[in-house]
């Protein structure tokens, strides 16, 4: 895992997560930061002060995506090769439960509110949903085909996931626990993400090039915008008023004003963008690049790159937490494949 210095514009540590890095995500009110590494089959723990992994801590076969109760207490990571989800102690740093889901989890996403861990699986079109409180399977329901990327209403009452085999995104009351709606979208959607108030949900149609956007109150969506070529990853800004696409296909970045539709800034960036990310302030865009191995500095104020930055091969993922090392304004750390 390289990690960026975002005031120096450089590498400036290097930290062994394991083999087919996967997802990073940053564990919350503490500066650690969590690597799955798909083929160890094993989750690090860097502490993001010294960049040093703390911790290695087994979980299933072939992990794919962490993350964390609201209060960072626990972790929870599908592993898509054992069909199960690993509940890990951070405070222990080990696992104390194994949940069994369904075939192929590829996505477990805590709901703001706490209470449950929604689990999209892959091979059989289910999702699993994971009661909190007492750590196991409350409700399984049949979804759309190939269930990947999930979206949770602020409140906790739905969710929207991705139905990349049918162009679908399944619409799922968590409360009465029951499939809502399939509601067509573009040609496989690969990512989602939900406007900051929770009114509507924006979906990247990544072999139809376009965007989709649902009312999350009617399950209604709108004439798809079109985008760059295979949009790939979605971000909203921190104050709701931009969306940024990445086109995997045709090396942008585009910045979206979500209350007029339209786009103001076409950014041309590396090659194959796919991550993004924010600075806190907003004022810094990430974007890794899996055809180039790097990683693109966007200033948001000017919609330009700044730079890029060399990192390892196929980098498919980024975060930032704050440097308390040097006092500087963050660093951004990014897991190769």
């Amino acid at each position: 895992m390289s990690v960026v210095d975002l005031d120096a514009l450089e590498v400036v540590a290097e930290a062994v997560v394991g083999r087919g890095a996967t997802h990073v995500a940053v564990r919350p009110q503490l500066d650690e930061v969590y690597a799955v590494a798909s083929g160890d089959g094993v989750v690090a723990v860097i502490d993001a002060a010294t960049f040093k992994v703390m911790a290695r801590i087994p979980v299933g076969e072939k992990p794919y995506f962490v993350d964390f109760s609201p209060d960072g207490r626990r972790a929870f990571v599908a592993n898509s090769g054992s069909n199960t989800v690993s509940v890990i102690d951070c405070e222990r740093r080990r696992v104390i439960k194994t949940i069994a889901v369904g075939k192929g989890p590829g996505q477990a996403r805590v709901s703001p509110d706490g209470r449950l861990v929604v689990v999209s699986n892959r091979e059989d079109s289910t999702l699993s949903l994971i009661d909190l409180t007492r750590l196991e399977v409350a409700a399984t329901i049949p979804v759309g085909k190939q269930p990947e990327a999930i979206a949770i209403l602020p409140d906790g009452s739905k969710a929207f996931v991705t139905a990349t085999g049918t162009g679908q995104v399944s619409v799922v009351d968590l409360r009465r626990r029951e499939l809502l709606a399939n509601v067509a979208v573009g040609r496989t959607p690969a990512d989602l993400v939900l406007k900051t108030d929770g009114g509507e949900l924006f979906v990247a149609n990544f072999d139809s090039s376009s965007l989709s956007i649902l009312n999350t109150w009617t399950n209604e969506v709108t004439e798809p915008l079109a985008t760059g070529r295979q949009p790939s990853r979605l971000l909203s800004s921190p104050d709701g008023q931009f969306l940024y696409v990445s086109n995997f296909g045709s090396n942008q970045v585009l910045q979206f004003e979500i209350a007029t539709r339209r786009v103001v800034a076409s950014i041309p960036v590396g090659h194959q963008p796919d991550a993004l990310t924010l600075t806190p302030d907003g004022r810094i865009l990430l974007v890794t690049h899996a055809g180039s191995a790097d990683l693109g500095i966007v200033r948001t104020e000017t919609a330009s790159l700044v730079t890029l930055v060399a990192t390892g091969p196929s980098p498919r993922a980024v975060a930032v937490v704050r440097a308390r090392r040097t006092g500087g304004q963050a660093e951004a750390s990014r897991p190769g494949r």
